[in-house]
């Protein structure tokens, strides 16, 4: 380690110009491999560095997907944007830990990204918010306040009294992300707590009338999406702010991705309310293209919060009207994930993004439209925003697609994830890389021509 050391300006030459060219690389880097690598033991003497990078490169690096480039379509995986990789590459040089005030203006700059992405979502300052590893945990944090909110409806604390002081509990949505039912198992709610709700007809958007039905005046939490995983369909927001005056309620939105529709002027609409909500989730290493792993959470209750995440320990110093974020979120230590975001909103501003997102969802309507132009593929959605969803025209059996799926990752030149939408087995492409140009599309197009035309 110490010889290390001695040329450390040396290696960290040496891995940026390795780190360049894998990202100068990904254009035309197969998108994903599957090839298995069989483990072997631990090392007892290191080779150091130089052997290590030498090791990783010939043994791991070729079977690393190239999920950080323009044609990966599954999932909703951004990429890095330059400065957001500067940004974290300084996390690590400097290694700080956030959570707690030790002297370093870490917090502050966590604090000033939080109010950046606040006014980004068009939120305002009764939301306060803390950085989180990706949306499940945004999900679980923001149905933690929620529980202590229940609590607080009949006069306990859960934080304090334990999850059984609450009696039944029920959760309501119309088409919640799996995150969520694994947050309400986590946190004891049981995943049966979940009452779907049915949805407006052709849509994964919940019937707000069927909610108000659902509702008999007893509090309870109400998880609306900003964008669903298959459709990108967008739950009614100013609706249910408008039944929630009249039900009790807590409004936790899930916008991990669609949240970013804010900034996009022909679609900002569809977020109308999201500042009302009682707490919010949006993941940043998605549509923001930072690298992972990165959320926020927000909430009108920091107080709630507070008694939740609450740190007993008097070397974590007393929570204050400005508590510390090992007050606030699951974790006690953890990265400076704010950095990268800050460096990449300082970058690029609002516009730079928003054409991130405008460009995206463009691209996401010209593959669509090639898509229902295609005879041996069938749309089944309209192209909302961001992501196309199809299957096969002929026998969509989930074997059928599934082949499809290795068929079209088999040529090296894009991968889109499989799902079941509405029982109906599918594809999706995503599209969220600020990399992604018209002329990824006709490649991706071509490859599901080249990969589904004889199926």
């Amino acid at each position: 380690m110490l010889d290390d050391l001695a040329d450390l300006p040396d290696l960290l030459d040496t891995t940026s110009r390795y780190a360049a060219s894998v990202l100068t690389g990904l254009p035309t880097r197969p998108v994903v491999r599957a090839a298995p690598v069989a483990p072997s033991p631990l090392p007892e003497a290191g080779i150091g560095f130089t052997g290590a990078l030498d090791l990783f490169d010939r043994r791991w690096a070729p079977g690393f997907s190239a999920a950080a480039g323009p044609r990966y379509l599954g999932f909703v995986t951004g990429g890095s944007t330059p400065a957001s990789i500067a940004g974290d590459w300084l996390t690590s040089a400097f290694d700080q830990n956030p959570a707690a005030s030790d002297g370093s203006s870490a917090p502050d700059l966590e604090r000033e990204t939080v109010r950046w992405l606040a006014a980004l979502f068009g939120l305002g300052e009764e939301h306060s918010g803390a950085f989180v590893s990706g949306a499940t945990t945004s999900n679980l944090v923001g149905l933690a306040v929620a529980r202590e909110w229940l609590g607080e409806q009949l006069g306990v604390s859960v934080a304090d009294e334990g999850v059984g002081a609450l009696g039944p509990v029920r959760v309501h949505s119309g088409a919640a992300h799996s995150s969520v039912s694994k947050a309400l198992s986590v946190l004891g709610l049981g995943r049966d707590s979940l009452r779907p709700v049915p949805t407006l007809p052709g849509r994964e958007a919940i019937d707000v009338d069927r909610l108000a039905d659902e509702l008999d005046g007893t509090p309870a939490i109400v998880v609306a999406n900003a964008g669903t995983v298959d459709t990108v369909d967008f739950d009614d927001l100013r609706a249910l702010v408008d039944l929630r005056s009249r039900k009790k309620f807590w409004l936790h939105v899930d916008a991990a991705f669609g949240g970013f529709a804010a900034l996009s002027p022909r679609h900002a609409h569809l977020v109308d309310g999201l500042a009302e909500a009682d707490s919010v989730c949006v993941d940043l290493h998605k549509w923001l293209n930072v690298p992972y792993d990165s959320a926020v959470q927000f909430t009108r209750r920091r107080d709630l919060q507070l008694k939740v995440f609450r740190n007993a320990a008097p070397y974590l110093g007393q929570p204050t009207d400005n508590p510390d974020f090992v007050h606030l979120t699951p974790e006690n230590s953890r990265r400076l994930r704010a950095l990268a975001t800050w460096f990449t909103l300082t970058a690029y501003g609002r516009d730079g993004h928003r054409d991130v997102v405008e460009r995206c969802t463009a691209l996401a309507h010209d593959l669509g439209d090639r898509i229902a132009r295609t005879p041996a593929l069938r749309l089944l959605s309209p192209v909302l925003l961001n992501v196309v969803c199809f299957t096969l025209t002929h026998d969509p059996t989930r074997e059928r697609v599934a082949e499809a799926a290795r068929r079209i990752a088999a040529t090296g030149d894009t991968f889109l994830a499989t799902t079941v939408h509405k029982g109906q087995p599918a594809l999706r492409a995503a599209f969220s890389n600020w990399r992604t140009l018209p002329t990824d599309v006709t490649t991706v197009h071509n490859a599901l021509i080249t990969a589904c035309t004889d199926l």
